[in-house]
């Protein structure tokens, strides 16, 4: 902080009070900023897990919280819920060191590794009954890249040895099973790494073979286990990763991802999904950073800004982010998810820009979150308002697909960023 007597020496100088002013506001701001992040985060989103979510009649977590908070015991259970609770848990903990962290990892861990883990194929099942036993047994190559990034993050909070196994394992299945003609990472296979006719991660997507959404969280989780494991192979599969993207998925035109591609990369939908490019505008900027590659990294800054400002193209008045864009049509439902990748995505691009409208924009994402999207009085998250404004109660408060990652990550990336 600048003194007092530097300022009054100056006084005169209109254009260095000016730069005090704002310098001292900014400063300022981004403290109250940590503050407000560390609290939702600590105060509202963890507990909401810890309290509501554990399942101690049959181990592990519940599967479902409806959108009108309702438990539903019965439920079956995810592998993306349950690798990201042990994501969210194992960062926080290892952030703030608080043992009751800890201990939701740990029962994360246990559970992904009793339940979960096929001991005689390898790999994660997709879903289990809620007592633990599969229900669905293919390998879906996303499920692999959350499990490789909760049990690296794991790691690195408590040092546990096993945990670093199984995400090398993880990788090396990966890798044994990736493209090595045209490139990348199929969608699915069967339980014993087989060809698979339906390899969508959920209904609504297309039945393709390789898709931006599966290679973006590859690339995520290998970001972490670099961070953990100094691997030539993994440094070769994340660069090659990185060229996917520059090459096959991103537009070069309009710098939006290409969503569903057939096994020759060939595009087959031409919808636009503004959380996703925001998403990836920065997770791409962080994958260069573990690579230590200087040349590497600034041509991803660069381009990291330019997947940036496309994407803010579907950010409204309000300052929150639409959904998608297909066939000209805006889809105006505001996902939680898709508001806390904007959030970091628009930070990142202020760190990398040093533009304070980048800052500016992610604050107005932020004012909207506070004031339509966090559930005040249940904890947690909604998972949606509808275009017209409603709260939208159909869809999960906890569940297959609602998690504490995206808003916990967001949390914790902030943090980190207004230091």
């Amino acid at each position: 902080m600048f003194s007092l007597n530097l300022f009054f020496v100056r006084k005169n100088n209109s254009n260095f009070v000016l730069f005090v002013i704002q310098y001292v506001f900014m400063n300022v701001n981004k403290e109250k900023l940590q503050n407000e992040f560390s609290d939702e985060l600590i105060n509202s989103i963890l507990p909401f897990w810890i309290n509501k979510m554990p399942d101690n009649r049959n181990g592990g977590f519940y599967g479902k919280i409806d959108g009108t908070n309702i438990l539903h015991p019965q439920a079956n259970k995810g592998a993306v819920l349950n690798t990201r609770i042990l994501w969210t848990f194992s960062a926080a903990y290892a952030k703030f060191q608080n043992p009751d962290y800890l201990q939701i990892a740990q029962r994360a861990f246990d559970y992904i590794q009793n339940f979960f883990i096929d001991g005689e194929n390898g790999g994660v099942f997709w879903e289990l009954n809620c007592e633990g036993k599969p229900v669905n047994t293919k390998k879906q190559t996303y499920a692999q890249g959350f499990a490789i990034y909760g049990f690296s993050e794991f790691y690195r909070a408590t040092g546990n040895e096993n945990a670093l196994k199984t995400a090398k394992d993880l990788f090396y299945l990966l890798e044994k099973h990736k493209d090595t003609t045209k490139g990348g990472y199929y969608e699915a296979f069967t339980q014993n790494w087989q060809p698979i006719e339906d390899m969508r991660l959920s209904e609504k997507d297309e039945n393709e073979k390789k898709t931006m959404n599966t290679h973006l969280h590859i690339l995520e989780p290998y970001t972490n286990l670099l961070r953990v494991w100094d691997s030539e192979q993994l440094k070769v599969a994340q660069k090659q990763l990185i060229t996917i993207f520059i090459e096959k998925i991103l537009n070069r035109e309009t710098r939006h991802l290409g969503l569903f591609f057939n096994e020759n990369w060939e595009l087959k939908s031409r919808a636009v999904s503004f959380g996703h490019d925001i998403e990836a505008s920065w997770l791409l900027f962080e994958a260069a950073e573990a690579l230590d590659d200087k040349d590497l990294l600034e041509n991803l800054k660069k381009l990291s800004l330019q997947i940036a400002d496309a994407a803010i193209e579907g950010l409204q008045a309000d300052g929150s982010m639409a959904y998608e864009l297909i066939n000209n049509n805006l889809n105006t439902e505001k996902h939680w998810w898709v508001q806390a990748e904007t959030v970091v995505g628009l930070m990142y691009a202020y760190k990398n820009s040093g533009k304070k409208e980048y800052f500016e924009k992610a604050l107005k994402t932020w004012q909207y979150i506070k004031t339509q999207i966090i559930d005040k009085e249940n904890g947690e998250w909604l998972w949606s308002r509808l275009p017209d404004g409603t709260a939208n109660g159909a869809d999960d408060k906890a569940g297959f697909w609602k998690c504490p990652y995206h808003n916990s990550r967001m949390c914790l990336q902030i943090i980190e960023l207004l230091k």
